[in-house]
């Protein structure tokens, strides 16, 4: 497997449908604006065309998933330069909330703040059993973005938001897992293997009916009367009934 290194990104070559995006940026992966640029970029490059592969979004070493936003930077800011870099933080939860593909979270170490955010903006999140997960900006004079507070929300409930936002305590895996934020916890050894299978399982389903899935749960669709429905469902079933590998899949499923 080759590896692209692209200003704090690492990208690896593809293997069955699925690359691994690593935040490489020591010593504790923290969103600097030109991460932020880079990952942004990245995202949208990747999922330009027909054959977007599946992702896993890691970090680089053991002990840190993502420091969230990187403090040292931001100390320095004005008003106008921090609503400048959470417009920017906006568009990576857009472009992760908004990938076509499958995109699996492999959480190795501390997950802090927009680390958390970007794991919630994932389809599926793997962590280790030595993760742990904390929004740390109330006590350090900073914001998440509003649209992650909606997701740790729509994800936690209001309780449970409530605590990790207002309250700034850290939770460990298992209890993240408790609470909505992770799908599975595994060993060290094994995340990234496990995240991988599962994007390599994720990429072999048809692209058009997981994007067409992907695309309705992200859209507020109980609130739609019921013609918008109907002509969303035909405009689905149009581009899934001519698209060769959902029909594929059925005449595997009926043979």
């Amino acid at each position: 497997m080759t590896t692209a290194s692209l200003s704090g990104v690492q990208l690896s070559g593809e293997t069955d449908g699925a690359v691994v995006l690593t935040l490489s940026r020591p010593p504790a992966n923290a969103l600097s604006n030109s991460l932020i640029s880079r990952l942004t970029t990245t995202l949208e490059d990747l999922a330009r065309g027909p054959n977007a592969p599946a992702v896993v979004l890691t970090g680089a070493g053991d002990r840190f998933f993502c420091a969230g936003g990187d403090l040292k930077e931001a100390v320095g800011y004005d008003a106008e330069s921090m609503a400048e870099r959470m417009i920017a933080f906006h568009a990576l939860l857009c472009a992760l909330e908004k990938y076509p593909r499958p995109l699996v979270c492999a959480v190795n170490g501390w997950c802090v703040g927009g680390g958390i955010e970007m794991a919630l903006f994932s389809d599926f999140v793997y962590a280790s059993s030595r993760a742990r997960f904390v929004f740390p900006e109330v006590d350090h004079g900073m914001l998440p973005a509003v649209k992650g507070i909606v997701r740790v929300r729509e994800v936690l409930g209001d309780r449970g938001a409530r605590r990790l936002l207002l309250g700034g305590e850290s939770v460990d895996a298992s209890e993240a897992k408790a609470l909505g934020i992770v799908d599975e916890v595994v060993e060290p050894g094994e995340l990234l293997e496990a995240a991988s299978a599962q994007a390599r399982a994720a990429a072999a389903k048809p692209p058009a009916v997981f994007a067409a899935l992907k695309l309705a749960l992200l859209q507020e669709t109980a609130g739609w009367p019921d013609e918008k429905q109907l002509r969303v469902t035909a405009a689905d079933a149009r581009t899934v009934f001519t698209d060769p590998a959902a029909r594929a899949a059925r005449e595997a499923w009926n043979g």
